[in-house]
Parts: structure tokens; sequence; C-alpha cells
């Protein structure tokens, strides 16, 4: 059985002792642990196991990524925008400087397998340079184990809006 692999690479603004980057940094061990306390959730980069930062090519400063392994996508997902974590997601840009969209990537890996940081920014490379696919994909776009698409939840940005010329001709 498949699992899902997810990856997010970000340039901190400051130093982690900076102030600028005090509450993120308050934040990291409550946060990482309710990640690992959730439904789903299977295995994490630690910082300590040698390759929780790498520098990009090009680039004169790190980029650092944050790398999970999950069971499935909606339990990902509960965790990314239904949790605390979601406070935080949304406030991102006080403590990370923009990097080149997108910044997130998934892909399926098989059952014990432990990605490491560079596979990660491989796969968020792929992605930004030829788009979704099965071997790298996105959180809006994603794809079933076997590489076909995934069928997509029918939310309000898919109906269209409501116009007063739609209601006159119903009549």
């Amino acid at each position: 059985m498949a699992q899902l692999a997810q990856a997010n690479a970000f340039r901190p603004r400051a130093p982690w002792d900076d102030e600028v980057m005090r509450e993120f940094v308050l934040a990291l061990d409550p946060v990482n642990s309710l990640a690992e306390a959730s439904p789903g959730f299977v295995w994490r980069l630690h910082p300590g196991e040698g390759h929780g930062a790498v520098v990009v090519e090009g680039e004169a400063t790190p980029v650092l990524v944050n790398l999970s392994v999950w069971a499935a996508y909606p339990l990902l997902h509960e965790f990314v925008y239904k949790s605390a974590h979601a406070s935080y997601l949304r406030n991102r840009s006080r403590w990370f400087e923009p990097v080149a969209q997108p910044a997130a990537v998934l892909w399926w890996v098989d059952d014990g397998d432990q990605p490491t940081a560079a596979q990660a920014i491989a796969r968020l490379r792929y992605l930004q340079r030829y788009g979704p696919s099965a071997r790298a994909f996105s959180m809006r776009q994603r794809f079933e184990p076997d590489g076909r698409p995934s069928p997509r939840r029918a939310g309000p940005r898919d109906t269209p809006p409501w116009r007063p010329a739609d209601r006159r001709s119903s009549r």
C-alpha cells in the first residue's frame, strides 16, 4: 500500500534566534507534536537527522524543508487546514520570504519509505518545471497511487456565481 509524502520549502526571514522568528520557533514543538498525534501521520523528517535543510543550487541562502509522510490525503488535509497548524500557515509571510511557487509538493511512496530532503527538493523542482503529474503533484491537483488523477470534490469554486439574468431566463 502506498503512503503520501508531502514536503514544503521555505526560506526564513531571519536566523532562528532572531526576534522576527520567535513566535514561529516557539510553535515548532507543539505543532510537530500535534502532527505526530494526528490520525494518519506516519513519519516526519527531524532536523537532527542531518538532512533537514538543504541549499538549493544557485541560491545564496539555505532553503529549509518540512517533510512528512501520511496514510492518506484527507488526513493530511485535516491537519494542514483544520488544526492549530492552519493559523501558522495563514501567517507564514511573517516568518518566511517568498519562494518559487508552488512551494509544496506531494508524491506517493512505498510503505515504510522515509524520503530525504534532497528527494523532496527534486520532486518540488519537477512540479515547478512540468506541473502536476503522478510523479509530483499539488494539494489542489492530486493523483492516486496508481497514477490516475484524483477526482475533484465539488466545492464553492466549482459553482458558477448566480447572476440576475439566470433567474429571469428560468421563469
